[in-house]
């Protein structure tokens, strides 16, 4: 009797979005220094040459990881809306959430030499653009404002994920300071200790749309 070949394992296709998730998983877990085309190829299990099938370059690559990322931007529910600004806010707390889940993806964008140019990669700014000339702002006062409450997520994701000031489970890390020296830092220890990020987020952003809640009651 003829012996009966065993099926041969079939290998998972190679496809751009593949070698895109390989490279944002690698980023994730081990930072972006760690992405080059030899360590997704090695991820995905192929040498690095099948990757130019897919991407042109390291360029190429992180280009698709930024558009990996912001597939993943959590975009408000589809509906009337009743306060553009606070739509808003929603769309910031969205970033921050977003920037959070992946730590590397500032300096990833802080190092891009061109700017986002797909339209996966640009819908999230044209969500928080839309509901800031919504609320009343001009076009250039849209803009501003963006860049505005963008660079303050930017810092303050830096600021809690590099652990700048202490939270709630670290409170007694705090250096014990002068009060002679540094009497502000003594005084305000405990809450520099106690920090919680979370309401310390919201408090910075209720500055930023109350602000501009004001500018458009003043015109």
């Amino acid at each position: 009797m003829g012996r009966t070949a065993t099926p041969s394992k079939q290998r998972t296709p190679l496809t751009r979005e593949r070698i895109t998730q390989a490279a944002l998983h690698i980023m994730d877990t081990e930072g972006l220094e760690a992405v080059s085309m030899r360590r997704v190829a090695r991820e995905v299990g192929v040498e690095a040459m099948s990757l130019y099938n897919h991407v042109h370059d390291k360029d190429d690559l992180l280009n698709g990881v930024v558009e990996q990322i912001m597939r993943e931007f959590p975009f408000p529910d589809d509906g009337p809306v009743k306060d553009w600004l606070e739509a808003g806010r929603d769309v910031a707390r969205g970033w921050r959430s977003l920037l959070r889940a992946h730590p590397s993806a500032i300096q990833l964008f802080a190092e891009r030499k061109t700017p986002i140019a797909t339209e996966d990669g640009l819908r999230p700014m044209d969500v928080a653009l839309t509901a800031l000339r919504n609320a009343g702002l001009s076009e250039r006062d849209a803009v501003q404002a963006f860049h505005t409450i963008g660079g303050y997520i930017f810092g303050y994701v830096m600021m809690e994920t590099g652990r700048l000031f202490g939270d709630p489970a670290d409170a007694h890390e705090f250096p014990e300071v002068s009060a002679e020296r540094l009497p502000s830092v003594a005084a305000c220890a405990p809450f520099l200790a106690n920090c919680d990020f979370d309401e310390q987020f919201e408090f910075g952003l209720d500055l930023m749309i109350e602000g501009l809640r004001a500018k458009l009651e003043a015109a």
